[in-house]
């Protein structure tokens, strides 16, 4: 059996707010909230937004193609969200080169700290 990470649990300020922001940016589809969270499928992967107090800023990261990465740029800046090269929090609207592929950095509503990269750095 090959083992595959099935869910993760997000906290967050508003669970509908950071889930639905987080599924448009990166093109994916939302259905609302059930229960106690708000779900976005990435993958095999279930990302459950749970709304919590106080909220500690986390980072995610996740791998894409260039043509999603350029459409992930794209919504990034239709809806004036910064984005930028280093994991820093500067968001200077640059792209990093690393590895053999782009990545960038952008913040949620929330704070959380998201990547998407066209390489993974450890390949």
């Amino acid at each position: 059996m090959s083992v595959v990470l099935d869910h993760h649990i997000i906290p967050v300020r508003d669970k509908e707010e950071s889930a639905s922001f987080l599924a448009e940016i990166l093109g994916l589809p939302y259905q609302g909230a059930k229960g106690a969270f708000a779900s976005v499928h990435v993958g095999e992967t279930i990302l459950d937004f749970s709304t919590r107090s106080p909220v500690p800023r986390l980072h995610y990261a996740f791998k894409v193609s260039e043509e999603e990465f350029d459409q992930v740029v794209a919504r990034l800046e239709a809806k004036d969200v910064p984005y930028g090269s280093d994991h820093d929090g500067t968001y200077n609207g640059k792209t990093n080169e690393r590895a053999g592929g782009r990545g960038i950095y952008f913040p949620d509503p929330c704070g959380h700290s998201w990547e998407v990269v066209t390489q993974t750095y450890q390949s």
